[in-house]
């Protein structure tokens, strides 16, 4: 009775649109809290307190509702016909393939809850719906469900879909008997591991966020450590480099789903033009995305970064790094006047730093001008 539930939700969740479904009970291996415990232990998760504040709910799915027999595990795919085949020139930001078009959370949402209703209107028992936002160790359940892997790399490869399914469960009180586990595929490659700009990686399998362009650009509220910045390169939202290059990605395809399909004006935007966003600005392009929960300020750190890294600056990218030396922001003045040591002849960034220093209150802003004008070779510096 149980199997032929299952496998009505399964080819329910299918007919209404998702790529990929698996069950697996509601408990997670040992070995996925222990994994849990020594990334936050070693303070690999950075500036992600939610992480360490909700350990215990995120390694144990009863302890996040206790009812919980079951989880339906929901893949959505986003596949781009290669994320890394087209590299915008020296004056375009990167946006990860992810974030180009709608953001993924209310599309989801909005389909799991659809599946949720029809399976709440068959079967009796109570159930939940969790995307990211909620504590809930998502890849690690999808190994169980059979959907995918862990890579090396730390994030979801399933072999039908390479590297890009968003993910989404739905918790039920109905027991069902689980899917197969998926094992891992990984083998002797390390092509992910090598491909990190910033070596986020110390060993295969785990991640030092603060390392991680991603984190960097996404999740991180303060300035990006100098050691850094050069290697972000015009990268100004995620970054998709370790999950480009699995070679399992040769069996994924584009993806369907059309509110996932990649706004034009988010392909290869314009450096200078971004950097001179206000919020209302932000706000406006980014509305219904991904990258308007980073904020305008962040989102012009990155900005500015990805100008400090140009390989050859044009008279107008310097003009808007000038331009943001005197942003109401502090975050974004600091990066603008890392930018501009960076791009600007060594005569215009001291004409700016004797016009903007003296009024200067913020002392990390400050800090960035006197590393600038320190007796040191800072026009491509770090």
């Amino acid at each position: 009775m149980t199997a032929a539930i299952r496998e009505a939700i399964r080819a329910q969740a299918l007919t209404m649109g998702f790529d990929a479904v698996g069950f697996a009970e509601a408990r997670l291996a040992e070995a996925a809290r222990t994994d849990l415990a020594e990334y936050i232990g070693r303070g690999y998760h950075g500036d992600m307190g939610w992480l360490a504040h909700t350990a215990e709910r995120r390694g144990d799915p009863r302890a996040l509702w206790s009812e919980a027999r079951s989880v339906v595990v929901l893949g959505l795919n986003y596949g781009d016909d290669d994320p890394l085949a087209a590299e915008p020139d020296g004056e375009s930001g990167v946006i990860s393939v992810y974030a180009r078009g709608q953001d993924y959370h209310d599309t989801i949402k909005k389909r799991l809850k659809a599946l949720a209703r029809w399976v709440a209107e068959r079967w009796p028992g109570e159930l939940k719906v969790f995307v990211d936002t909620a504590p809930v160790m998502e890849k690690p359940l999808a190994q169980q469900a059979g959907i995918g892997w862990q890579g090396k790399h730390t994030n979801l490869v399933s072999r039908g879909f390479g590297s890009w399914l968003f993910l989404g469960e739905i918790y039920l009180s109905l027991e069902l008997e689980p899917d197969l586990r998926e094992e891992d595929h990984c083998g002797g490659c390390r092509r992910c591991l090598d491909a990190c700009p910033t070596n986020a990686f110390p060993a295969p399998y785990k991640l030092d966020a603060p390392r991680c362009i991603s984190y960097l650009t996404i999740e991180h509220k303060g300035p990006i450590p100098h050691e850094l910045r050069p290697l972000i390169g015009n990268r100004v939202f995620g970054c998709d480099d370790c999950l480009a290059v699995c070679p399992w990605n040769k069996f994924a395809q584009a993806g369907h789903e059309p509110a996932f399909l990649p706004r034009v004006e988010l392909t290869a935007p314009r450096l200078a033009e971004l950097a001179r966003l206000d919020d209302a600005g932000f706000r406006a392009m980014f509305a219904g995305t991904s990258v308007k929960r980073t904020g305008r300020n962040r989102f012009l750190r990155n900005v500015l970064t990805a100008i400090g890294n140009a390989p050859e600056p044009t008279p107008e990218l310097v003009a808007t790094a000038r331009h943001c030396l005197d942003d109401a922001s502090s975050l974004v003045r600091g990066a603008a006047v890392w930018a501009f040591g960076r791009i600007a002849e060594p005569c215009l960034a001291a004409a700016a730093a004797e016009a903007c220093l003296p009024g200067e209150s913020d002392p990390d802003v400050r800090a960035e001008w006197r590393r600038l004008l320190a007796p040191v070779e800072y026009s491509r510096a770090p």
